[in-house]
């Protein structure tokens, strides 16, 4: 089987694959986003350019956990001349789709947003701190370019499904969800210091932790408009199964940011790889072959769970390994393992099905389509 077809045609632009470096510190200028493009990302998002540039506080990232970031960073440090007159010509005159990140008010998008077309932009995209602001910038975005508008929303908004839907009836072509959460706030227990400069301490979650979060969103926003706009996630993608699970949602491209920060940028090599092994896997030619899942009028799930356990696999090989994860997990104490015999007491088992989830190797597993 030759190689599966990962390029995607995104909000009327043929992109070589979907994973499209979000707007962060690695798209900071024209060399970093043409080093993204060549690494393997199809499509750069800019840093927010703003009217003003900004002055960042001394340390404004921080891990948090092992695959999330927390950050107190602003939009971009570099002003807007710069980003027309130099780094967005530079990254597309060597081939790269730029997607122009333009923030966060209305008065800023009537004087930034036909620059960036200028500029050679492929695409223009609004972010703004509150949901009220949006709308009145895709207004006169819409009437100001003739570049695809995405309109990227935000988990922290109360509203996020509502405007995404109006942005999309407005005319908006692309939705992006959801931008790191916040604020959230971290502290050194060695010391008497907030983790970040920022004033308070506060910052803003990105990564693996927020992912439940951002998949919810796409999932919603994707029921909401239908086919009317075009989604791509933001928030949470750390590896190739993530991506899967957010195409699976809805999503037509998949953000990445974190994972590129902490992987760093070739790690999107690595991405473009697994998602090829696993289209050809289930035999797969092209994304748009990839079955997607619709939250709407789903019902809620009766009976109780069917256990499989497997203590050996092909050939007779020992496949549970005896970690007792299983047993160490239950809440409830009805699972016991003595190999090659597995005990389960279903007078006290709940059905969680956490048991399953933790096995290391998939000794034990669950079918959710059957329920006794």
């Amino acid at each position: 089987m030759k190689d599966p077809d990962i390029s995607i045609d995104f909000c009327g632009r043929h992109l070589p694959g979907p994973f499209i470096l979000s707007s962060g510190p690695l798209a900071f200028d024209g060399e970093a986003m043409i080093r993204a493009y060549r690494a393997g990302f199809g499509a750069c998002v800019t840093k927010t350019i703003r009217l003003e540039a900004a002055v960042n506080p001394p340390h404004h990232i921080a891990p948090f956990g092992r695959d999330s970031l927390i950050n107190c960073e602003k939009w971009s440090d570099l002003s807007y001349q710069q980003w027309f007159d130099v780094e967005i010509p530079k990254a597309a005159e060597a081939g790269v789709p730029v997607i122009a990140s333009i923030g966060h008010t209305p008065e800023e998008a009537r004087a930034l947003v036909k620059e960036a077309e200028c500029a050679g932009s492929s695409m223009i995209e609004l972010v703004s701190y509150s949901s009220d602001t949006m709308l009145p910038m895709l207004d006169y975005t819409l009437q100001h370019t003739s570049l695809p508008v995405i309109c990227k929303v935000s988990g922290n908004w109360p509203d996020t499904v509502e405007i995404a839907s109006k942005c999309a009836e407005l005319g908006a072509k692309g939705i992006c969800a959801i931008d790191s959460i916040g604020p959230v706030l971290s502290v050194r227990a060695e010391t008497n210091h907030f983790t970040l400069g920022s004033r308070h301490g506060y910052g803003w979650l990105s990564g693996a932790a927020i992912k439940p979060v951002s998949m919810r969103y796409v999932s919603e926003i994707s029921d909401e408009i239908g086919t009317t706009s075009e989604i791509y996630s933001s928030g949470g993608c750390m590896n190739v199964n993530d991506a899967v699970e957010f195409l699976k949602c809805g999503a037509k491209a998949v953000g990445i940011c974190t994972a590129a920060i902490l992987y760093g940028i070739n790690y999107i090599a690595e991405l473009n790889k697994g998602l090829k092994g696993v289209m050809k896997a289930f035999n797969l030619t092209d994304l748009s072959e990839i079955p997607k899942i619709s939250g709407t009028g789903s019902e809620e799930a009766e009976g109780r769970l069917k256990f499989i356990y497997e203590p050996y696999g092909d050939g007779g090989k020992k496949k549970c390994i005896s970690c007792r994860r299983c047993e160490r997990v239950c809440p409830y104490g009805a699972r016991n393992v003595e190999f090659p015999e597995m005990k389960l007491y279903p007078e006290q088992c709940r059905s969680c099905g956490l048991c399953a989830d933790v096995c290391p190797t998939g000794a034990l597993s669950t079918d959710m389509t059957i329920c006794t």
